[in-house]
């Protein structure tokens, strides 16, 4: 596929990984780790492989198991296995945290949990990334390393294989429909009950 895959990951929980590429969800709401400098997170790569972490207590703050994600189940401490690639097609901070509010039918976090980001550090706000996100033809493993660990969003990864082929977990007007509800959402309409 042109252009070629990037060799860049970026850090999700394995359950988010699990719903963005089931299709459940489009959307990664971020706050940030602690490496991510002064300046704070920001969505630094349009196109990455999302490399799953496995925070055994993820499931009370993202309580989505329908159907139960494969990816719970961490593959040897001794590799990573990345399933799913996404592009970033909009990017928006939020500072307001009734707009955080409004989208609560497009994404599993619990409200609680998002509150805790919106208001870490001095910083107050979320960043959004809408995405597109591709099936891989087959699951890319390899081996672990220490430049993996730590409170970073942004991984540089091995050379990716070059006969992967890339497949949208979503029909492009399943897509399209869900861009335009979060584009109403953000300029302030009505929430929605359903993701």
């Amino acid at each position: 596929m042109s252009p070629a895959l990037p060799a860049v990951g970026f850090k999700e929980w394995s359950l988010v990984c699990a719903a963005l590429g089931s299709g459940a969800q489009s959307l990664i709401l971020r706050k940030g780790g602690i490496h991510e400098g002064r300046g704070g997170f920001w969505w630094r790569h349009d196109r990455f492989f999302l490399f799953p972490t496995h925070f055994h207590e993820q499931i009370t703050h993202f309580p989505w198991s329908s159907p139960a994600p494969v990816a719970l189940t961490p593959a040897p401490e001794e590799t990573h296995t990345i399933e799913f690639l996404a592009e970033v097609e909009s990017k928006h901070q939020i500072t307001d945290w009734g707009t955080v509010c409004r989208l609560a039918g497009l994404h599993f976090w619990t409200e609680d949990t998002l509150r805790e980001r919106f208001d870490y550090s001095e910083a107050t706000g979320i960043s959004l990334a809408f995405l597109r996100v591709f099936r891989l033809s087959e699951p890319w493993t390899f081996p672990d390393e220490n430049k993996f660990g730590g409170c970073r969003s942004w991984l540089d990864l091995p050379k990716p294989p070059e006969n992967l082929r890339l497949t949208p977990v979503l029909d492009d007007a399943t897509h399209a429909a869900r861009q335009s509800r979060l584009a109403v959402l953000l300029a302030g309409g009505p929430a929605v009950e359903d993701a």
